[in-house]
Parts: structure tokens; sequence; C-alpha cells
């Protein structure tokens, strides 16, 4: 193909959540790129913003497949990234490097954490067992004796999401993206060219003037249905909306020197700081008409059930609360990234419902593979 560094290839990427934003940085490694990121909104305003960070990876039960080979790749990258990032943005990014423990019940049967202890093991992923008393002993803020004890994946970390995606567009914009916030997509438009230019390019119409580009990337989230069926009919993305809220109490829960994420029956306990601790999320599905909004009994509940592991908690002050909602595919499986069908150089890299800060790095390797193979075919 005649497309080189040199042609100075056009990209945009609509959409400057945790994907776009991290395609953005990945892209922007690649010199002779002329890279546009652009947002209705500012970073993080959406789905990203909402979320907690937590990147269950290796205490997942997934051990093939495209499941485990992202979190795979992602927990590889973000080993690198994260230095990377600090180091050239000057910004500290909040990782919680003391891992994620993950509580279990009675019905929750040993044989199948057992399995995945032998298979993590076997592949250099620590993960640990622990019956009840060594959960007490290493976790005593942890009261409630349906617990029978604990699985805590030392490699497994929590990132704070917002400051994430800040870091990875300072650091894209350092490397020559042009970011652009607070610009809404009008329309988009394939143009036919010559053979030598592969086909197509696009003109994307925004509020503010017509972008000319190459490749087209899109990872709005739940704004990429629209974008995408102007061109194709092809996605129908949904709103599953999350509740979350963050507590203040006097003094720190159990272990200062030992604060890991703590999970159970899908309820996060994240610590913030040494008084201050996140608590999520609800999972509220859209009603017939496609709507959603927040219902606060389950909140409630979500909030009762994380005092009921940890009572302490109940001693302290809710001081913020929030929503947000997540883009569920319907009709096919989390995340969508894929080429267009009939449309070059048009990718879709979104969808990533609960698990858009875990799959970010690995997407965007993904999408940067994609658009580099065009230029070695």
């Amino acid at each position: 193909m005649e497309n080189s560094y040199n042609n100075m290839t056009r990209i945009t990427i609509i959409g400057a959540g945790v994907i776009g934003a991290a395609i953005a940085y990945e892209l922007s490694l690649i010199k002779g790129l002329n890279i546009t990121l652009i947002d209705e909104k500012q970073p993080a305003s959406g789905s990203t913003g909402a979320a907690l960070g937590v990147l269950m990876a290796i205490i997942s039960h997934k051990t093939k497949g495209r499941g485990w080979k992202l979190r795979k790749s992602s927990l590889e990258r973000y080993q690198t990234l994260i230095p990377e990032l600090e180091e050239i943005t000057g910004k500290k990014i909040p990782v919680n490097h003391q891992g994620i423990l993950m509580l279990r019940f009675q019905d929750d049967p040993l044989e199948r954490w057992e399995k995945l202890q032998k298979f993590r093991n076997d592949h250099g992923y620590p993960l640990e067992i622990w019956e009840q008393k060594e959960l007490r002993k290493r976790c005593p803020q942890i009261q409630n004796d349906r617990v029978m004890g604990a699985i805590y994946s030392p490699q497994d970390i929590q990132i704070h999401p917002t400051l994430l995606t800040e870091s990875l567009v300072l650091a894209a914009s350092q490397n020559g993206v042009n970011c652009q916030f607070g610009v809404k997509v009008k329309n988009i438009i394939s143009r036919e060219l010559d053979a030598s230019n592969n086909g197509q390019s696009y003109q994307i119409k925004t509020s503010y003037q017509t972008l000319e580009t190459d490749w087209l990337i899109i990872c709005a989230g739940l704004g990429s249905t629209p974008l995408i069926n102007e061109l194709q009919p092809m996605i129908n993305i949904k709103p599953v909306l999350g509740q979350a809220l963050q507590i203040k109490v006097n003094h720190g829960l159990g272990d200062n020197n030992f604060q890991p994420v703590i999970t159970g029956e899908d309820v996060h306990i994240v610590p913030v700081n040494q008084q201050e601790y996140w608590i999520g999320a609800t999972v509220e599905f859209p009603d017939e008409m496609g709507e959603v909004s927040p219902q606060i009994e389950l909140l409630e509940t979500v909030k009762k059930q994380a005092f009921s592991f940890c009572p302490s908690l109940a001693t302290g002050e809710i001081i913020k609360n929030w929503s947000g909602k997540r883009p569920r595919p319907d009709g096919e499986a989390a995340p969508i990234i894929k080429e267009v069908p009939n449309y070059s150089h048009v990718l879709l890299a979104t969808g990533h419902y609960r698990n858009g800060i875990l799959l970010a790095p690995a997407t965007a390797l993904i999408i940067r593979d994609k658009i580099m193979e065009n230029f070695t075919n």
C-alpha cells in the first residue's frame, strides 16, 4: 500500500473516555501520524468518570479465549504504562498496588478457586486462598459470619479512572495529538477515492469545522451507536446505570499498611486514602423505553451490604454519591473491537460495559496493530 509515515496519515478518534484516550496515547508513540482526539464533553465525563477503577484480571475466572487474552495484555501494559505516563506528564496517578481481596461465602465452592489458583500459579500469577482465621488476622475490619474466607490476588490493582484518563490525554497532547473538546460530531461522510488511496477517506462535520481523515476510530461509549449506524447499522449499545458513594470514617479500617480493594457479592469497598472509601456499584438496566434512572433503594442495598461486610464503615459520613451509565452491547459480547464492513479504515472500540478501565490498554494495542498492519502490507 502507498500509505506511509511520510504521507502524515490522518487519524481521528471520537470519544475521550479512557478507551479513546488510551488509543490516542498509543498512536502518539508512532512517528508520522496526524492524530485528532475529539469529544463533545471533557475527557472522562461519561462512564469513565463514574467508574471505580477496580481491575479484576487475575482474580477473574477467565483463563482462555478473548476474555483472558485482553485481561493479560492490559495487565502487562499497565506495568509499563503508569510509570511512562508519570514520567511524561510529571503527574502522579493514584494506583492501589495492594491487590484485590474477594470474600468467599458458603455457597461459593472452594474447588473452583483451587483450580483457578493452580492455573494462575502455573502461569506465574500468585493467587492466595485464605481461610476465615487468616482473613480475620489480615483484615480485622471484615466482621461477618457468612464470610468463610477470601481469595487474595496481590497483582491485581485499582486505579483512579479520571486521573488516569487525564494523564493519557495530557501525554498524548504532549506527543502532538490535537485534542478538541466541547466539539460535537454532527455527521460523518464517506468519500470515494482512487485505488492508490485505498478507496475511502472521511469527512467529519463538527459544530466548528469539517475534519478530513484517513482513519476513523469510534470509541464514544453510548454515543457510538448513532455515529456508526449512520454509516452502517450494526450495533446497539444500551445503558446500564451504576451508582456509588464515598464514605469518610474517623480512623482507618483494619491495618493501615494493608488496604486492598475488598469485594464481595459484586460490591466493592475501595480505599481512597486512610480515611475515605468508595463503595459501589449498583447494576441498573433500562426499562422498556430504554430509559434508566438512579434508584435510591438499590444504592441503599449496596451500602448496607458493604456495612455488613465491614461494620466500621457504618460509623462514617457519606460525603459524596454519583452515578454513571455503562455502555453494554445488545446482542453481542463486550467489548466491541472490530472493523466496520464496507468502510475501510473505520474501527470500532466501544461497549466495554463494566471493564473499560481494565481493558483500555489492551484495546489500544489492538487498534494500534490494526492500523500498523496497513503500513506493512
